[in-house]
């Protein structure tokens, strides 16, 4: 596989949406842009019951925005547009009246770690470490922030935004709360959300769209917080240390 993607398939009540990049699964503004109106879609969907969203591959679930995109960033609206493509796909997700079953099968991080804890329930493999680098070049997790505060609590979103360096395995993101169900092997994952999915098909569908009200209540202000979120990150990609940082990686 060497082109990006996002894809959609529906069997059975059961929605698969997937979404690719030849960079680790990177995700620039169109891909973003495409998954967040594809999540919308699906959700909008009257023979869609229960959704799973996973990446191709088998390595990597998620390796956040795209570096290339970031750092050809020369001005604070394009920074803005930029940073609110992550904050698009999680209120999709948020808004979606239909439950999401998280599928990471691999390493996540920075926007990555977003998507996952957007997720209304999330199965990973146990390489499935997480990790927030964003202060590694001299920005930070404003975007992602609130989903991942609100699965990993202010401490555990702490930690793992202050010690941007290291990966924290799966066992810490599930004892967390990020992660619901940690497999041996991705084989393991894959049948395991395939049978998740089956049962939930044969619940109520106007329940489980009222408990997904349940579930996100206090997250109504989102749109406005993860623009104002998007607008921080924007100017911070801009300032002398951020533009030296990324120079390295160039």
């Amino acid at each position: 596989m060497d082109e990006a993607y996002v894809k959609q398939d529906v069997k059975n009540g059961i929605a698969t949406i997937e979404f690719f990049h030849p960079a680790h699964n990177s995700l620039p503004g169109n891909l973003l842009a495409k998954l967040a109106n594809t999540i919308t879609s699906v959700g909008n969907d009257d023979a869609v019951k229960v959704i799973i969203l996973k990446s191709g591959g088998e390595r990597t679930f998620c390796a956040g925005a795209s570096f290339n995109e970031l750092i050809n960033i020369n001005d604070a609206e394009t920074g803005k547009i930029f940073f609110s493509g992550f904050a698009n796909v999680i209120n999709a997700m948020r808004k979606c009246p239909k439950f999401i079953i998280g599928r990471i099968q691999g390493k996540t991080v920075g926007g990555g770690v977003g998507v996952a804890s957007a997720t209304d329930y999330c199965m990973a493999s146990k390489y499935a470490a997480i990790k927030l680098s964003e202060l590694n070049v001299g920005i930070g997790p404003f975007v992602v922030g609130p989903a991942v505060e609100r699965k990993l609590g202010t401490s555990g979103f702490s930690q793992i935004a202050i010690d941007a360096n290291s990966f924290y395995d799966a066992n810490w993101a599930k004892d967390k709360g990020l992660y619901n169900q940690v497999y041996d092997t991705v084989e393991e994952l894959d049948q395991a959300v395939q049978q998740f999915a089956e049962n939930l098909c044969n619940y109520n569908p106007e329940a489980m769209k009222e408990m997904k009200k349940v579930f996100w209540s206090g997250t109504e202000n989102w749109d406005n917080l993860l623009a104002e979120r998007a607008v921080i990150s924007g100017r911070l990609v801009l300032s002398d240390f951020t533009k030296e940082t990324l120079k390295r990686f160039q």
